[in-house]
């Protein structure tokens, strides 16, 4: 019993926080919340009048109302969570760690620059989709060199280049979500199993390339054979 009463004050004020979180971005969170809960509610008691069932009809409208509140407040807490986190390093990579059912999606750059833009890949239904965070004119070069990168291995599996952002042809990281979900079906859940493993095998071989130890002296070549005499 003391377990439980200690446990429900802590997701009590984690509900508050997100709350109060969320209402600094989105102001009409608390109205439209109030609004979904109102409507649902009023149409079960309303059929419930209809078919002379109020109480049942009114208890059964109360449960899906809550649970309609629950999943408009989630949906939009995470989307101001993400929008807060717009601009930041990483924010991609939380947008991909919430991703919903349907891909498979590293948190980890697949390719990075020393000024902390980043691609990240996800593989899903829709194909291989290639998300750049960062300086557009920084990570299209990185997109182009990881598609081509990647063409070796995964054949003719669609790509989708997504830049995130907020200028022309750019997706906003709080609809990045959204934009991936509704990306169109290409390829069996067979392909996807497959076109993983393939990438992970193509990551585990750079990642045993030889790495030459020391730096280049400027201006100096490799000997012809690959080895110094």
């Amino acid at each position: 019993m003391a377990r439980q009463t200690s446990e429900n004050p802590g997701r009590l004020q984690q509900i508050r926080t997100a709350y109060q979180m969320t209402k600094k971005v989105d102001t009409k969170i608390g109205l439209i919340i109030a609004g979904v809960g109102l409507a649902v509610f009023g149409v079960f008691l309303a059929i419930g009048f209809a078919i002379d069932h109020p109480i049942y009809l009114g208890i059964l409208g109360f449960v899906v109302a809550v649970l309609a509140v629950a999943i408009v407040f989630g949906r939009r807490a995470e989307r101001a969570a993400f929008g807060q986190m717009e601009g930041q390093p990483g924010a991609v990579a939380a947008v991909l760690g919430n991703i919903r059912r349907g891909w498979s999606a590293n948190q980890t750059p697949v390719a990075v620059t020393r000024s902390q833009d980043a691609v990240y890949r996800a593989v899903g239904r829709p194909g291989i989709a290639l998300i750049g965070e960062g300086n557009p004119n920084r990570v299209k070069p990185l997109l182009a060199a990881e598609k081509k990168k990647m063409s070796r291995v995964v054949g003719d599996i669609p790509v989708h280049d997504i830049m995130v952002g907020n200028g022309k042809d750019e997706i906003p990281l709080k609809k990045l979500q959204i934009h991936l979900m509704r990306l169109p079906r290409s390829i069996t859940p067979a392909q996807v199993t497959e076109t993983n493993d393939r990438l992970r095998a193509l990551g585990d071989l750079l990642s045993k390339a030889p790495i030459p130890k020391g730096p280049m002296p400027k201006g100096a070549r490799m000997p012809k054979g690959g080895q110094a005499r």
